[in-house]
């Protein structure tokens, strides 16, 4: 064994500041980890899900500068000095947001594996497009798959959002 050598451990670490939910937050960990791997082991925030961990299932989805990626694409590297917010902070002030309240009023989650990231997803559409209609709401959610659902409960509960948020009651 050579003595000269750095050790294995002094060379995985990496260190980056983000904004993680509004934030400020220093984080060091191997440099070959993905934001999915950083968010769940590093800093504990596990409502950000492993799923097929090849893009395709979205299960890991969170929002990057306000945009939604797939975290499980994303060299936790690159997110040096941006901001990430993920289904924990959607709350604010110990109040859920009005997406996760109708998620949970409605029935649009059933094992709620899929939930957190599509929260993430329909609030970046909300942002962009305050009243989507419901083939808008289809298509900025179509990248996460639900294999419970059926995805009506989704649509409605995202719909019954929009409602809330715009302060309009829905009619009975």
């Amino acid at each position: 064994m050579n003595e000269s050598l750095p050790t294995i451990e002094s060379q995985k670490t990496a260190q980056i500041r983000l904004t993680l939910n509004s934030e400020q937050t220093d984080v060091a960990f191997a440099p070959y980890k993905t934001l999915l791997e950083v968010l769940r082991e590093d800093l504990g925030h596990t409502g950000t899900k492993h799923g097929c961990e090849l893009g395709e299932c979205g299960a890991c989805a969170v929002l990057l500068d306000g945009k939604p990626v797939l975290s499980c694409l994303v060299l936790a590297l690159e997110c040096d000095g941006r901001k990430v917010v993920t289904v924990e902070g959607l709350c604010e002030d110990g109040k859920l947001h009005p997406l996760q309240e109708a998620f949970a009023d409605l029935g649009a989650a059933q094992c709620g594996y899929c939930t957190p990231a599509i929260l993430v997803t329909a609030k970046a559409l909300l942002e962009e497009n305050p009243k989507p209609t419901r083939d808008q709401i289809r298509e900025a959610i179509s990248g996460n798959l639900c294999r419970c659902t059926g995805y009506l409960q989704i649509f409605e509960a995202v719909e019954a959002a929009v409602l809330n948020i715009s302060g309009q009651q829905k009619e009975a």
